[in-house]
């Protein structure tokens, strides 16, 4: 089989599939939600970049407070997290329109949300206007170990999705560069 050209404006959906996340923030006494396909972890600390800018509700928020949650939906939430990302917090309350649980966080006035797998909440350590990419410094995390369903979702962006499957545990060949606390 040979390579063909392939349209290089579909490029990205190779590279997409990270899972699809939830991101909450908190502004001016309300909570808000947006759904974010667009993100990256940069190093195990976690560092994580996400790509948003001001067509987004939740922007002025990460700007203001400089800082979010993180909250990792499994396949159950699939449709509810992309219609999520369909409508915008400045108009409506997205927990109570979706019907999801704000719980209170540790270090961010931003919410965990019940309903999902794990929630990290993050700190905004810097803002590169240029390219609309929060860089984010994870602070603390949660993970819900009774969750029955544990397949996450990934975008590929063009309206399609895909989910977890099997897991392959290949470890054993790269056991001296995993961090500490994966092995």
């Amino acid at each position: 089989m040979a390579m063909k050209s392939y349209p290089l404006e579909k490029a990205f959906t190779f590279i997409e599939p990270g899972p699809v996340v939830l991101v909450t923030t908190y502004n001016n006494d309300n909570y808000n939600i947006m759904t974010l396909t667009w993100h990256m972890v940069l190093d195990f600390t976690p560092r994580i970049a996400l790509a948003t800018g001001p067509w987004n509700y939740s922007f002025d928020a990460l700007l203001k407070n400089k800082e979010c949650v993180l909250a990792i939906p499994t396949v159950e939430l699939a449709e509810k997290t992309v219609c999520i990302g369909d409508c915008s917090g400045k108009n409506i309350d997205k927990f109570q329109k979706f019907g999801l649980t704000a719980l209170p966080a540790k270090a961010t006035k931003a919410p965990l949300i019940a309903e999902c797998l794990a929630c990290i909440e993050c700190k905004v350590t810097d803002y590169l206007e240029a390219q609309n990419f929060f860089v984010l410094q994870g602070i603390h995390a949660w993970y819900d170990d009774e969750h029955k369903e544990q397949r996450r979702f990934h975008a590929n962006g063009d309206g399609t999705f895909v989910t977890d499957g099997q897991t392959l545990d290949l470890r054993q060949f790269m056991e001296d560069k995993l961090p500490f606390g994966c092995k």
